[in-house]
């Protein structure tokens, strides 16, 4: 029982922390003010949310947090990142360890707090940046945090498995913030359409894409504990219209899939309301019934993947070199919202290939087994990513 209301905790592997499984991402609080933004983070405490992962470098959004938890430190459990920095008005990623250092000192002080419980390695989505983050001064930057006691403990965010594993087995984290959902995870690369429909998507990992599921063992092997974000695929999946499944599922349904994979102990999820906090905690207290994903996906229409990516991978390779399979994904996690996140936009442009390099060549659109127009969606992420610029 924490906060009045019932939430219940999960440990967060070695790190020790009893963290609640349901947590806040706070990439949405860039659209509130000062005064919503208290209001929806005592709101989230009120009902037993203690984790909140803050990648955002905008000033006023880590000064909103700094006065939300002021009085109130030791009720949560912050996941600050190291290398989310603030310049000429906009986000940028950057290893500069001179501005890595000046952004965290900015996050300590707006939080109006002398430690982070989880110092995060943020957004490394490369293998041979993760060696030189591991051989170079980053790292040990982040060790010296932690053997002074400024950052309790230390993870790394990443969307890619093998970045994950290779993490994992190098030994240099103690959690991570990885990012889950049955569209990125439940979708095997087969030319069987049946296996997407399996009736046993949820025993033994069985239908889950190979890597991935091996990132989850590893985790609970090694006793990393995972916290999620993308949980909700940015909405895509509470519409049957733009889900690769061609059914909706609920929040209750993609949180219990998060939660149901190993390792998993919270999964971080945006709130614009308090009644979006309220959907995800009903999590709490809801039935098996209004838990189980396995058998919507599997009386899903056949016909639903018919033009929906699925992020399978069919289409490679690709003569230009564009990972088509990551623009669709950050795309579509781009449409949902009303313009690109900061955090959509940086993944997408330090992608090595691009939609703006596709040449209109259509030969992945031949090996599509759902019959998506790759070229028309390439040029409808190109459009949207120039957005802005």
């Amino acid at each position: 029982m924490i906060g009045g209301e019932y939430m219940r905790t999960r440990r967060l592997g070695k790190t020790e922390l009893q963290v609640s499984e349901i947590g806040f991402g706070g990439e949405w609080l860039e659209r509130h003010p000062e005064e919503e933004s208290i209001e929806l983070i005592h709101y989230a405490s009120s009902k037993g949310i203690n984790i909140l992962d803050c990648w955002m470098p905008e000033p006023n959004v880590r000064s909103n947090i700094g006065a939300a938890i002021r009085g109130k430190r030791e009720r949560w459990f912050i996941q600050g990142h190291l290398g989310s920095t603030w310049q000429n008005g906009q986000y940028v990623r950057t290893r500069d360890m001179e501005k890595v250092k000046e952004a965290f000192a900015d996050l300590l002080e707006r939080l109006e707090t002398d430690y982070i419980d989880l110092g995060m390695i943020h957004y490394v989505d490369r293998e041979d940046e993760l060696d030189s983050i591991v051989n170079g001064p980053f790292y040990a930057y982040t060790k010296e945090l932690k053997e002074n006691g400024v950052i309790r403990h230390i993870g790394l965010s990443t969307h890619i498995p093998r970045v994950a594993k290779k993490a994992v087995e190098l030994g240099i984290v103690e959690m991570m913030l990885f990012s889950i959902n049955p569209a990125f995870d439940l979708l095997p690369a087969s030319e069987d359409m049946n296996t997407y429909f399996a009736e046993e998507y949820d025993q033994a990992l069985g239908g889950i894409d190979k890597e991935r599921a091996e990132l989850y063992r590893l985790c609970e092997k090694n006793d990393v504990g995972l916290t999620v974000m993308k949980g909700f695929a940015g909405g895509r999946l509470f519409d049957a219209k733009r889900s690769p499944f061609g059914v909706a599922l609920t929040p209750v349904q993609c949180i219990h899939y998060a939660l149901t994979r190993p390792a998993v102990a919270s999964i971080l999820a945006g709130y614009d309301t308090p009644e979006h906090v309220d959907e995800a905690v009903s999590y709490e207290t809801a039935t098996e019934t209004e838990k189980d994903y396995a058998s919507v996906l599997a009386s899903a229409p056949r016909h639903a993947y018919d033009g929906q990516c699925t992020y399978c991978g069919h289409c490679k390779p690709c003569p230009a070199g564009i990972d088509i399979a990551m623009v669709n994904k950050l795309y579509d996690l781009a449409s949902m919202q009303p313009e690109v996140p900061a955090s959509v936009r940086a993944h997408y442009e330090a992608l090595e290939r691009t939609a703006a390099d596709c040449t209109g060549c259509r030969g992945c659109e031949t090996r599509c087994p759902f019959h998506v127009p790759v070229a028309e969606w390439m040029e409808k992420a190109r459009a949207l990513f120039a957005e802005g610029e």
